[in-house]
């Protein structure tokens, strides 16, 4: 790496070089301090290409909040298309979907005011995400649609086939299993077109988890089973270790847990090996979950807490709300309501913050449950209309069930 000075600013030599050699011979710690140079002699052109490909490096390894000072300190130059993605991306991933929102938005508006399409679409799909993890399916298709129609026009084929992914993705959220399983399979033969076997990996998984939502593992083990040589054929480690622990949970549903653990102790190899924080916590919710089926609730509890860490580590809400929710739930089967309650709260807080609503109702109507044990039939119908109102607002698939329950309290206070 060779910087010079000169005339009072940084001048940065051998950049293009520097970023297209091997991996070996210029390690992301020197692209950092390229970047580091970049913004500090104000040369906006480096800071933003050095920027960018160091994020897409640290957002596989789940690295946000470095990703976040990155890309803010890139914008401090200016307005920046690329960096405002790299921003919401990470906003998005540690539960702030409001300020990824805006950040995705101004993206929008730079990539429309130049003419870009291709990432106009791109940019339209990741705002249809946020839309969707918050529960807002309607929105999130609205996104997708408009994404769709624009990757037709300009022929973007490997585009229009994980938008078509992305909005199977939303119907598997409102358990329409079957409109989702037309989607991926709509995405499939576009992916196998144009030879992204990344890709075409990624939607078998999806089709996997589509018949897991029908109960149908046996055909969801044949789709995950697919998709893991492919993985191991592109090298995609990280992919290969969320596939592996997509067969444990698929093992763990037929009830085969020592089976699972098996599957789900090689991804967390793996995601502890490429640095997959993000990943490795999921994994580590899955084996707490398989050892709480194995009736272990110590040891699940275990690798709940280690899972509950990282997460708040990477400033991950969404996948904390997931442990603790986890965690609640066997406070609870322990007869330890209080414990539950406890937990219970947390998880709503954190709902609450991240306006996710869809979530929110669901622990609301696991809230009112756990206070109806606990005889305080008043609180637990003030939480069942919470969860009610919550689920009318989200379409919740849950939400006729949750009526149900609403009903019978309050016919429980009457008599």
């Amino acid at each position: 790496m060779v910087c010079r000075v000169g005339a009072g600013r940084i001048v940065l030599a051998r950049v293009e070089d520097l970023l297209t050699r091997p991996r070996s011979a210029a390690s992301v710690a020197q692209w950092v301090e390229v970047h580091r140079l970049a913004v500090a002699g104000r040369e906006p052109a480096i800071a933003r290409h050095v920027g960018d490909r160091v994020a897409r490096v640290w957002l596989r390894t789940s690295r946000f909040a470095d990703v976040e000072t990155l890309a803010t300190a890139t914008l401090t130059l200016g307005p920046d298309a690329s960096a405002c993605c790299h921003l919401g991306r990470a906003q998005a991933a540690t539960g702030r979907p409001e300020p990824a929102l805006k950040s995705y938005d101004q993206a929008l508006r730079l990539y429309r005011e130049a003419d870009d399409p291709g990432d106009e679409a791109a940019t339209l799909n990741n705002i249809g995400a946020v839309y969707d993890g918050l529960g807002n399916r309607r929105r999130a298709l609205s996104y997708y649609l408009g994404a769709l129609s624009i990757q037709r026009v300009i022929g973007h084929r490997k585009g229009e086939a994980a938008t078509l992914t992305n909005i199977g993705t939303v119907y598997r959220g409102l358990e329409g299993w079957q409109q989702a399983l037309t989607y991926y399979r709509q995405a499939l033969p576009i992916l196998r077109e144009v030879g992204d076997r990344a890709g075409e990996a990624i939607t078998l998984n999806n089709i996997g988890h589509a018949y897991d939502g029908l109960r149908n593992r046996q055909q969801a083990l044949t789709y995950f089973q697919q998709a893991l040589p492919i993985l191991r054929e592109v090298g995609d480690r990280a992919s290969e270790a969320a596939t592996l622990t997509n067969i444990g949970a698929a093992y763990d549903g037929l009830e085969d847990q020592r089976q699972a653990l098996t599957y789900l102790q090689q991804a967390l190899s793996i995601q502890r090996e490429v640095g997959d924080r993000a990943g490795e916590a999921a994994t580590l919710n899955n084996i707490g979950h398989a050892y709480d089926e194995l009736g272990n609730r110590q040891q699940a509890l275990t690798y709940l807490q280690q899972a509950l860490s990282i997460h708040r580590e990477i400033g991950d809400r969404v996948g904390e709300a997931t442990a603790l929710y986890n965690i609640s739930a066997i406070r609870s089967r322990e007869g330890d309501l209080a414990g539950a309650e406890a937990v219970l709260i947390e998880v709503l807080e954190v709902f609450r913050v991240t306006d996710d609503r869809a979530s929110a109702a669901t622990a609301s109507f696991t809230m009112a449950s756990v206070l109806w044990q606990m005889q305080r039939v008043d609180d637990a119908i003030e939480f069942q209309r919470r969860a009610v109102a919550l689920a009318e607002q989200t379409s919740h698939p849950d939400r006729n069930l949750m009526r149900e329950l609403l009903a019978h309290l309050e016919r429980t206070r009457k008599g």
